[in-house]
């Protein structure tokens, strides 16, 4: 059984907004979207950070130092000193020149330092695509909530009017006698009562569009109609549980995990030996005894090793502690993997109970209305009261609020498993 609704809002003005735009919109403008671009983009830097830092440094080094005694531009060695060369000395010394460093082996730290900024790198990413996906949820969520008080608004207005419709004629008979003044007092206070119901629902409507506004980003006056259909919904939970173990969540999960393993192996870098390179070259300057400036090269390279002997257990608990954030994402992934099964099955079973919601309120609907004409027919021949008649129409309204918020309900569990299997974002 297959039902297909065209929903028509009449009052909707030329500058209002249709679903795709909004959500179009929202991802490329909203602050949520633009927030989680923001982490995306400084998890991409801190990875062109890491792999530079492999190249070590390059620098220029300029100094000038006043001694209390006077200092050599160069240190002195044997040949030097039997040279009988007078050699340069100075309180005033400056120098300049260019040093290099870099690690030539950290027991493959950088590599697992690198390794696991990749890693953060795609979780990033990953990250930023499910927070797209919620804020297409909770859009499309709000947006048929807006429709749904604007189409029960609609409903409420026409039945004010048939209030009124009603309180004439009953004035008129009242005047001629048919009918009791206590029949227009009672129509009247349907009327009021109504009317104020009417207005909370101008107030939600005012509401939600200011809540939509601020999550798309974009200003929101009035939202376009969408068409709904409704059809018995046949599902297979095996066949989406494959899909679902494929989402973003569960990659997630998953490099959290290979995260954790490339944790535990920075940790027993630790064990291995480090070596690095340093190196300098550059002049001293100086004034000799005849007030010339005087110079000396000096350059140097130098390969540092430490190897670490004993840290008092610091490195174990360094491993232990990645050990057990590794057990921690195992376990995450799993929980993950038995909540999106639970979540496929509350959703199925969500739209399954929306559509029967749907079935109930149609025919409820239907049958309110048969109620209401022919309890408009025994009060027009003095068989039935006011009140019963009131009464019908009341249940008549309350039947079509009903079914305009079954069908809306009913779209709203399809957007759900949408979110869910991760369809919400093209």
């Amino acid at each position: 059984m297959k039902y297909i609704f065209y929903l028509f809002i009449f009052t909707a003005p030329v500058f209002s907004v249709t679903l795709n735009e909004l959500t179009s919109y929202a991802i490329e403008n909203s602050i949520t979207t633009k927030q989680a671009s923001a982490k995306n983009s400084l998890a991409s830097i801190k990875l062109k950070e890491n792999r530079a830092s492999r190249y070590g440094e390059l620098n220029f080094i300029a100094d000038a130092t006043h001694y209390n005694v006077d200092r050599t531009l160069a240190p002195l060695i044997p040949s030097t000193i039997s040279s009988g060369t007078p050699i340069t000395t100075s309180k005033d010394i400056f120098s300049g020149g260019v040093s290099y460093s870099v690690a030539l082996f950290t027991g493959f730290a950088k590599s697992r330092d690198i390794e696991i900024d990749e890693i953060s790198s795609k979780m990033s990413q990953i990250q930023s695509h499910l927070t797209k996906e919620q804020l297409i949820y909770n859009i499309r969520s709000l947006y048929l909530s807006i429709l749904t008080l604007q189409e029960i608004k609609e409903a409420q207005s026409r039945y004010i009017k048939a209030l009124k419709e009603l309180n004439t004629i009953i004035a008129k008979e009242v005047e001629l006698g048919k009918k009791a003044k206590i029949d227009f007092i009672k129509s009247k206070a349907d009327i009021e009562f109504a009317q104020t119901k009417e207005a909370i629902l101008k107030a939600d409507i005012k509401t939600a569009l200011a809540t939509i506004s601020l999550l798309s980003g974009k200003e929101v006056t009035q939202v376009e109609p969408i068409e709904i259909e409704i059809k018995e919904p046949i599902f297979n939970i095996d066949n989406l549980y494959i899909q679902g173990i494929t989402l973003s969540k569960i990659k997630q999960r998953d490099l959290e995990l290979l995260k954790a393993t490339k944790s535990i192996q920075k940790s027993n870098s630790s064990n291995l030996p480090q070596l690095k390179l340093n190196s300098y070259f550059g002049k001293n300057y100086a004034k000799d005894e005849r007030n010339d400036w005087d110079d000396e090269t000096l350059w140097q390279v130098g390969v540092n090793l430490k190897y670490n002997i004993l840290d008092f257990g610091k490195q174990d608990a360094s491993t232990q502690k990645a050990k057990i954030i590794k057990l921690q994402a195992s376990l995450k992934k799993e929980q993950s993997l038995l909540e999106i099964k639970k979540l496929l099955i509350e959703a199925i079973a969500e739209i399954q109970k929306s559509y029967a919601q749907f079935l109930g309120s149609n025919s409820g609907y239907n049958l309110s209305l048969k109620s209401e004409k022919i309890e408009k027919a025994r009060y027009e021949s003095n068989v039935a009261t006011l009140n019963d008649l009131l009464l019908a129409k009341s249940k008549t309204k309350l039947a079509q609020s009903k079914l305009i918020e079954s069908r809306y309900s009913y779209q709203k569990s399809i957007y759900y498993l949408d979110y869910l299997l991760e369809k919400g974002v093209k």
